[in-house]
């Protein structure tokens, strides 16, 4: 079914979806020592960061996150311009032996996914990766799917997710599904 019409999601939606994603994660990571989120710039990032906030609480104990910037691992280098980057990689020291939540706003083809594997392979041999998605909007390209996710949609291809994280203020986040 292919959404016709726009749609939106509200501040406390997504909270809603955080909270479950974060119960999840805390359930499933509650005795795995070197557990810690990665947030794909630039749309996962303030969502890992608040994952990471919401699992330390509900565990007890302090959870790193960081920043996996994908832009020379990306398939289409060749065709586009590398964009400045604003977020580069930036992971914890625990990243042999550790257990990875990568985690973005929006999974589509699965591309983005595949570029930042090969960005957390370069840093170091990882015990186990999960992936962590907002919105799940389907015709994935490649054999990737989410772990955890907060809303799934069937969104076409004429269609588009935009996804709006406040790092300082949740009240104001916000996605819509418009036509393009």
């Amino acid at each position: 079914m292919t959404i016709s019409n726009n749609k939106e999601f509200s501040s406390s939606d997504i909270e809603l979806a955080l909270d479950r994603i974060s119960d999840e994660i805390a359930t499933n990571h509650r005795d795995t020592a070197e557990l810690f989120l990665v947030g794909i710039a630039e749309g996962g990032v303030p969502m890992a960061r608040r994952l990471a906030s919401k699992i330390s609480k509900k565990l007890d104990r302090k959870i790193l996150h960081g920043v996996v910037d994908v832009s020379f691992h990306r398939d289409d280098i060749g065709s586009k311009p590398i964009p400045k980057i604003s977020s580069p990689t930036e992971i914890p020291e625990i990243v042999d032996g550790g257990t990875c939540v990568l985690v973005d706003d929006v999974i589509h083809t699965g591309r983005s996914t595949r570029a930042a594997l090969n960005e957390l392979f370069d840093q170091g041999r990882l015990r186990r990766i999960e992936l962590a998605v907002l919105v799940d909007r389907g015709n994935r390209k490649l054999p990737i799917q989410p772990d955890y996710v907060g809303f799934a949609e069937d969104i076409s291809n004429n269609q588009e997710v935009t996804v709006e994280m406040d790092s300082n203020d949740s009240t104001r986040d916000n996605i819509q599904i418009t036509a393009k």
